[in-house]
């Protein structure tokens, strides 16, 4: 379906929002002090979560094909390059907090760290990692339309709501207000994007079973 002249009118500026959401708060966080006292890997790390964070704002609308000015098939493309580049921020990551600290890391991959941000951040690691691995698996395992689209919903909102949590637990080198804002962001694309896409689907009668 062709977009409207009113949403063509409002790209640049729904754009400019989203890009503004995304990328303040990392150019924030990169001038923070906080950052002085910290080595390279740790540094590498954090910023990788922070753009993991701000990636998941868009993931959810290229999937769903709601972002303007550009077609749907080209969305969901970008979706799976987007999910790419998630996985690789998550890696780095955890690979960076590893070198930093060893023993921290290995304590929250196991779930006995004494910081509860830990458990979300964790949780939301292995919901991308069961996500990517059904990706990869999907047409071996014989997962059809309607199973695919319940699980890869679930498994979105799961790691959506554990890493908004993670962090807005974490007192790091993020801004208090900007780091609000992008987290709002997230939940917002997420739930709207699910909430509209179930909507539709029970509007034209397809209601959980797909077609």
């Amino acid at each position: 379906m062709l977009p409207s002249l009113r949403s063509l009118r409002a790209a640049p500026f729904i754009w400019c929002g989203l890009i503004a959401v995304m990328v303040i708060p990392i150019v924030i966080a990169a001038f923070s002090p906080y950052l002085a006292y910290r080595n390279f890997a740790y540094i590498v790390g954090g910023f990788a979560g922070i753009f993991a964070l701000a990636l998941f704002v868009i993931q959810p609308l290229l999937a769903a094909g709601y972002l303007p000015g550009a077609r749907t098939l080209a969305q969901r493309r970008w979706h799976r390059w987007v999910g790419t580049a998630i996985i690789t921020c998550v890696a780095l990551h955890v690979g960076g907090l590893y070198l930093t600290s060893p023993p921290d890391t290995l304590d929250a991959l196991l779930l006995v760290a004494p910081t509860p941000f830990s458990v979300y951040g964790v949780t939301a690691m292995w919901g991308i990692v069961l996500t990517a691995l059904l990706v990869a698996f999907r047409r071996r395992l014989g997962i059809g339309p309607s199973l695919w689209r319940l699980l890869h919903n679930a498994l979105a909102l799961v790691v959506a709501v554990t890493t908004v949590i993670h962090a807005l637990l974490i007192q790091g080198a993020m801004e208090p207000v900007s780091k609000w804002i992008l987290c709002l962001a997230v939940l917002g694309s997420t739930t709207g994007t699910l909430a509209l896409c179930w909507l539709v689907r029970f509007r034209s009668g397809k209601g959980i079973r797909g077609s």
